[in-house]
């Protein structure tokens, strides 16, 4: 299958900078970069056309790389919280998308979409995992994402006390021995003929 050669309109990480004409497989043009108007394709009136426009696309490039630095600086040392249900082992029932990580950071004032989002693989256990977000092709801010049962396990993992699997089980077993009323065995009266006719 012939490659593609298309004109990057922007920095495409592990392709090229901004103007650059690269060779990429055709469904990878075809189904990425042209739809989200990453890339044109390298035609002789494209071509032209990106001459005559360049200095236009830098500038409007500059300007959201400006933007994405100043919204970068106040999502330093972000942290959200997921709260999903777990086994005993911390396997979660279930994993954590990009979509999951990206509505958190919106609910957390930082409207972003998943797509922004870098996961090599879905987040299938707990605990506590640094996500890269791309605010810009060329601005990327890690975001602390805190997979927890609950909150207090989550305040637990952030603070680097997170309890092992016997100690939850030992805990799990406290709390049903405080919470439940323990009968001896020798005190449970056994029904009579009586009380069952």
């Amino acid at each position: 299958m012939a490659a593609t050669e298309v004109i990057l309109l922007q920095r495409v990480e592990h392709l090229g900078q901004m103007g650059e004409v690269v060779k990429v497989r055709p469904g990878y043009a075809r189904n990425y970069l042209l739809p989200q108007g990453k890339a044109i394709r390298a035609n002789e009136a494209n071509r032209a056309r990106f001459d005559r426009e360049r200095v236009q696309l830098e500038a409007a490039n500059i300007k959201r790389r400006e933007e994405a630095e100043r919204l970068s600086e106040r999502m330093e040392g972000l942290a959200v919280v997921l709260i999903r249900q777990a086994g005993d082992s911390g396997s979660l029932y279930g994993s954590v998308s990009p979509r999951d990580v990206a509505q958190a950071v919106t609910e957390a004032g930082f409207t972003i979409d998943r797509q922004q989002v870098s996961l090599a693989h879905p987040i299938k256990s707990l605990g506590l995992y640094d996500v890269k977000v791309a605010l810009h092709p060329e601005v990327v801010v890690p975001v602390v994402v805190n997979v927890a049962r609950s909150e207090e396990e989550a305040e637990r993992q952030a603070r680097g006390e997170a309890a092992t699997p016997e100690e939850e089980a030992t805990l799990a077993g406290d709390e049903a021995f405080i919470e439940g009323e323990i009968v001896p065995e020798d005190s449970v009266e056994e029904p009579t003929q009586e009380a069952t006719a």
